[in-house]
Order: C-alpha cells, then structure tokens, then sequence
C-alpha cells in the first residue's frame, strides 16, 4: 500500500478513540489500579480502558507519551524497547522485549499514528495496525497487532500541574499464548504504564 491508503486507517481509530471515551457501559474493573475492561468489537480478545490522575501539565505529560523517534518514550516504558518513524504520514514500527517473566517474548508492532489537539486543550495520539512495505516481519519477533488504540491528555480546569490521562489498549499479541496469560499481562501492564509515566513526568520537573 502506498502512503495514502496506509494513512487511511487513522482517522477511523481517532474517531474510535472518541467513541470509547463517551461510552461508559460495558466495562469491568479490578480494584488496584484504575483499569477496566471489557470484549473487543475489533477482535477475540478485550478492549482496556485505563484512567489516572498524573501531577504534571498535559504539556509534560505529552512530552512522554507522544509516539516520536527519539522521544521519551523508550526510556520510561518497559513495554517499548525501540520506537522508529517509517514515513511522514507516521507509520510506526514499536518493539517490545520479552516481558512477564519471559512468557511472552519479544513483539512488534507496525501502526499508522494520529495525533490531535481538541478546542479545550486535550491531546490524543491514536493508533491502529497497518501493513507496510517497509516493515515486513523481522526475525525474531512475533508479529503483533494493536487494533484502534491510544492516549487522552485531557486538562483539569483550574489544576494547570495535573492531567487525566485516559487511555484505551486492545491488542492482539500474536503467537500461541494461553489466554489466561493474556488476561493477566495487561492489567498489570497498563497499571506499571501509568506508575513509570508518573516517575517520568516526575523527573522531567525536577
């Protein structure tokens, strides 16, 4: 596919993104943390909703989560290994190390990414899988997919150093895992995800 119908997707998943944030039924919790989900329309697996409070401006806080060669990112987030820009309309290859207790081995994953300022200050960076004729698999990883996924900064009126950040996750992780290993890794993961952001957003104010 060329650059066009590669950048095709993006919108969709913005708009997803959009829809999930305003549909409040359907989801379940567990108490820890603030995550919640519930089945995927996408595919045979969950949609995950996560939402924090994080003490930092949504500028701060965009600054380390938004999905840029370079960026922030890899260093905070156990789950991206290494982050690159395919071509400009953003496609993106991520890959992951090995992760819970190296039951699940390396992974990558190749999207189209659409960031976005709404009028009150909000920010999304929405993604979904893609193929791409620069990213055909790589040897020794698992090929997987994230259907329409992505990030909220949304401002908190009157609080100029705090940000909701809503976040939506629904993948795919490729091979042969039991089940009950996907349900465990990503509540947990979406919990770590937001604890690292906070010790992130952390460090760049000090």
């Amino acid at each position: 596919p060329g650059l066009a119908s590669a950048a095709e997707p993006s919108p969709a998943a913005a708009e997803k993104m959009e829809l999930y944030r305003r549909d409040p039924s359907g989801w379940r919790g567990c108490r820890e943390v603030s995550v919640s989900w519930r089945p995927s329309a996408e595919f045979a697996g969950n949609v995950y909703r996560g939402e924090g409070i994080l003490p930092a401006s949504p500028h701060d806080v965009w600054e380390c989560i938004k999905p840029v060669a370079g960026g922030p990112r890899t260093k905070w987030d156990q789950n991206v290994k290494d982050f690159e820009v395919v071509e400009t309309v953003s496609i993106c290859r991520t890959t992951t190390p090995s992760a819970f207790m190296r039951i699940i081995s390396p992974r990558e994953f190749v999207d189209v990414v659409l960031m976005k300022q709404f009028e009150d200050g909000t920010m999304l960076s929405a993604a979904t899988n893609v193929e791409h004729p620069l990213c055909p698999p790589q040897p020794n990883f698992v090929r997987g997919f994230n259907y329409p996924c992505g990030c909220f900064c949304i401002p908190l009126p009157g609080e100029p150093d705090r940000t909701q950040l809503l976040s939506f996750f629904q993948t795919d992780l490729g091979g042969y895992l039991p089940q009950t290993v996907v349900d465990s890794f990503f509540p947990a993961s979406i919990a770590g995800f937001y604890s690292n952001l906070t010790k992130a957003v952390k460090a760049l104010k000090a």
